[in-house]
């Protein structure tokens, strides 16, 4: 499942389904501060856009990463061209890029000592999650923090956004 460390009492191995706990993705989520999002987009519709709004709501500090847009601005944070640049320790390491490129990010997550590697949705790299179980990171593959966070927090109604509608109990109707 994941890798062994400070949050998970058991070792990932590539053998393991991507059939995460619950308990270990609350952990992550609840335990973290600062997401390094590789593939950051300054476009407003793109969904690495949108899932670093959300995440900058829900208290994170989320950095963009993105060589193309180094220097520039996205959502109040300075995007750096690669990990290394980051100027403060990261917690995770966000993913938005393809399942190729997955592999050197991680082996960067490594070296700038992360404590999480998240792969997005549709990203899986079992090579590259394996070197980062082997190095102490935990790794997440086919998942999207945004929609884990609402999930996992009580966030999630049918558009994906907590509306207040949809709820579970009984209204009351005076009569």
């Amino acid at each position: 499942m994941l890798g062994e460390g400070p949050l998970f009492p058991r070792r990932w191995t590539v053998q393991d389904d991507l059939d995460y706990a619950d308990g270990d993705l609350r952990r992550i989520l609840g335990s973290a501060k600062v997401v390094a999002m590789v593939g950051a987009s300054p476009k407003w519709n793109r969904p690495s856009h949108f899932v670093m709004k959300y995440l900058q709501a829900k208290g994170f500090r989320v950095i963009p990463v993105n060589p193309q847009n180094a220097g520039e601005t996205i959502l109040g944070e300075t995007v750096h061209a690669s990990l290394a640049d980051v100027p403060v320790p990261v917690d995770v390491v966000d993913v938005f890029r393809n399942s190729e490129a997955a592999g050197p990010i991680t082996d960067e997550a490594i070296a700038v000592k992360a404590k999480v590697v998240w792969l997005q949705l549709t990203v899986r790299n079992d090579a590259a999650a394996a070197r980062a179980a082997a190095a102490g990171l935990q790794v997440v593959m086919n998942r999207c923090m945004k929609i884990e966070y609402g999930r996992l927090f009580g966030e999630l109604g049918w558009a994906g956004v907590n509306t207040g509608i949809i709820s579970s109990k009984r209204l009351k109707v005076n009569r």
